[in-house]
C-alpha cells in the first residue's frame, strides 16, 4: 500500500504547478483540492472501460485535477481497482506523489466482485453472510446496510482495491436510505455506531476524514422522510468524536437542474435560523463536493441561451455547466465523470477560466424568478 495521505505542503505544491488554471484549488478538508473533481460513477464492468478510465486518471493528475472520486460497488469495484493500480504506476514513475492527491470513496451499498456473478444471492451469501460479515437482518431493501462490521469489512476492502494505506475522505454511501425501512431514532442509532467505526479507524489512520455522500437527503423538506438535518448530524459526530471530530465533509447532488443546495431554506442553522446546505455546511465546518455536476452527460447540450449570456467565453454548454457549479459560494468542488482522456480536457478547459463572479451566477437565478 501506499503510505501516507493528502498534505496541505504537498497539495499547495501540485497547485503551484499549474499557474494557468486560475482560481481552481481551494481549501478543502485542509487541503488544496482542485475545484473540478473527476467522478468514476459510470461505465461497463469491462477491460476496456477499465483503460479508458487509467487514461482519464493520468489525464487528470498531470493535468490540475487532484480529487478523484469512487465507490467500492462502482462497475463492481473496477472502479477502485483502476484508480489504485493507475496511481501506483504514476507514483512508481515519479509522475506524482501520494500527498499531492485526494481520494475519496463510499460505503454502505453491497458489491460484487468484478462482474455479476451467475448466482448473485448464492455469491453474497458465501462471501458476506456465511463469514458473518452481514445478517439478512442487517440489509435495508436487500442492498443496503451501515453496521460497523460491514463498514469496516468495505473500508479493508476499498484500501486493497486502491492500494492506500488512508483513503483521504470516506462517505457514508446514501445514508437516507435506511429511512425508508426504520424510524428516527433507530436511525440515529445506527449513525451514533456507524460514526463510532469512522472515528476509529480514523484514529488509526486508515481514513483521513469522513462524510455523508447523499442524494435526496440534503435536498428535500424537513418533513420528509428521507430529510437529513446537516446540523444533527455534526452534533452526533461531536458526541462521538468530541470538537475535533472529522466529520467534515458532505456530497450531494447540484447543477442547473438540481440547484436545491443553493435554493432549497431547508436546513437549521447553529443560530437557530433556517438556510440552504451551503450556508449550513458554511455555518458548521464542513466541505461540500457537489456529485453530478452534468447530471450524468444530461446537461452537456441543448440549454437555454441565458446560460451563454451568464457564462460566455465556453466552447459548449458541458463547459457552462460545470462553471455554473464550480462558481456557486460553497461549493468546494464540482465533480465530473470522467471515463476517457477527452473528457478530461473538456474539463481542463473549463478550469483554465476563473470561476464566474457572483454578478454573474445570478443572473440565471433573476431570469427564472
Amino acid at each position: 500500500m501506499l503510505k501516507g495521505r493528502a498534505t496541505a505542503q504537498a497539495t499547495a505544491t501540485y497547485a503551484g504547478r499549474f499557474a494557468d488554471l486560475p482560481g481552481n484549488y481551494r481549501e478543502t478538508i485542509g487541503v488544496a483540492v482542485s475545484s473540478i473533481g473527476l467522478g468514476t460513477y459510470l461505465g461497463e464492468a469491462d477491460d476496456a472501460t477499465d483503460a479508458a478510465y487509467a487514461g482519464a486518471i493520468r489525464a487528470a493528475l498531470t493535468g490540475g485535477i487532484n480529487l478523484i472520486d469512487t465507490a467500492i460497488n462502482y462497475r463492481f469495484q473496477r472502479g477502485e481497482r483502476v484508480i489504485g493500480a493507475t496511481i501506483a504506476a504514476m507514483a512508481a514513475g515519479g509522475a506524482i506523489r501520494r500527498e499531492e492527491i485526494v481520494v475519496a470513496t463510499k460505503g454502505g451499498y453491497i458489491t460484487f466482485d468484478g462482474s455479476m456473478p451467475p448466482d448473485p444471492r448464492a455469491w453474497f451469501e458465501e462471501h458476506f453472510i456465511r463469514p458473518g460479515i452481514v445478517t439478512a437482518a442487517d440489509l435495508v431493501e436487500g442492498s443496503h446496510c451501515l453496521t460497523p462490521r460491514w463498514l469496516e469489512a468495505m473500508i479493508a476492502m476499498s484500501r486493497a482495491n486502491l492500494g492506500l494505506e488512508t483513503i483521504d475522505i470516506y462517505y457514508l454511501h446514501n445514508p437516507e436510505a435506511q429511512l425508508g425501512a426504520v424510524g428516527r431514532d433507530e436511525f440515529k442509532r445506527r449513525l451514533r455506531a456507524a460514526f463510532e467505526l469512522l472515528e476509529s479507524k480514523a484514529a488509526d489512520r486508515e481514513i483521513g476524514v469522513y462524510g455523508a455522500a447523499t442524494w435526496n437527503g440534503f435536498r428535500v423538506a424537513p418533513d420528509d422522510r428521507g430529510y437529513l438535518s446537516l446540523l444533527e448530524l455534526t452534533r452526533l459526530a461531536e458526541e462521538v468524536g468530541g470538537k475535533d471530530h472529522r466529520f467534515r465533509v458532505i456530497q450531494l447532488p447540484y447543477n442547473l437542474a438540481m440547484a436545491e443546495a443553493f435554493t432549497a431554506r431547508n436546513q437549521r442553522l447553529p443560530d437557530g435560523a433556517m438556510g440552504n446546505t451551503l450556508a449550513a455546511a458554511d455555518a458548521l465546518g464542513v466541505a461540500v463536493c457537489a456529485s453530478a455536476s452534468l447530471l450524468q452527460g444530461r446537461l452537456t447540450r441543448g440549454l437555454p441561451p441565458l446560460l451563454n449570456d451568464a457564462f460566455d467565453g465556453f466552447d459548449s454548454d458541458a463547459q457552462r455547466a460545470l462553471q455554473f457549479v464550480r462558481s456557486t459560494p460553497g461549493i468546494n468542488v464540482a465533480l465530473a465523470g470522467m471515463s476517457s482522456a477527452a473528457h478530461v480536457a473538456d474539463n481542463l478547459a473549463t478550469a483554465r477560466r476563473p470561476p464566474a463572479p457572483f454578478d454573474r451566477l445570478m443572473r440565471l437565478f433573476k431570469r427564472v424568478g
